[in-house]
């Protein structure tokens, strides 16, 4: 199974995301992350879905797609020709003893302290998926009690749209 991330400019209408939603359940492909957003013109908005699938079927997809009435443009990117993020917030239980340690372990990470409470902290951090993934795995032996990721936003590099 290959994932795949795509940038779609649509309509900024009622209805499109259900239609978009269609095309990947009728090709079998599980939508891992959807991220809309508004775009610079009002009349349109960006879309970053990252689904997974084989190769040919995600072909099959970026065409229905770009038949859709709604659907302006569609790309697939690769962590190599765009900047992919996540931002995700953890939050950890814990106690006086075990926060000094866990607030080290959070900035090593490189994510910022959102909220400190009697009992847990909110972290914040903004990376990779690998990166939110590492870190979900290290706070998870820490106390993790809760999760929360935005999913993937994407954007091309250089001049080419997303």
């Amino acid at each position: 199974m290959d994932r795949h991330a795509l940038s779609l400019t649509v309509n900024n209408r009622p209805g499109v995301l259900i239609r978009i939603a269609l095309v990947f359940s009728r090709r079998g492909f599980n939508i891992d992350s959807l991220v809309v957003s508004e775009s610079s013109n009002p009349k349109f908005s960006k879309m970053n879905i990252v689904a997974f699938g084989d190769l040919k079927s995600g072909e099959q997809i970026k065409q229905q797609l770009a038949k859709l009435v709604d659907v302006i443009h569609v790309a697939e990117h690769t962590e190599t020709d765009s900047v992919q993020r996540e931002l995700a917030l953890f939050k950890i239980t814990t106690n006086s003893e075990a926060r000094p340690q866990l607030l080290q372990l959070a900035n090593a990470c490189g994510a910022q302290i959102v909220e400190v409470g009697e009992e847990h902290i909110i972290v914040q951090l903004s990376g990779t998926t690998r990166e939110v993934d590492n870190a979900a795995q290290l706070f998870r032996s820490q106390g993790l009690c809760e999760l929360i990721r935005t999913g993937k936003v994407v954007m091309a590099l250089g001049k080419g749209e997303t």
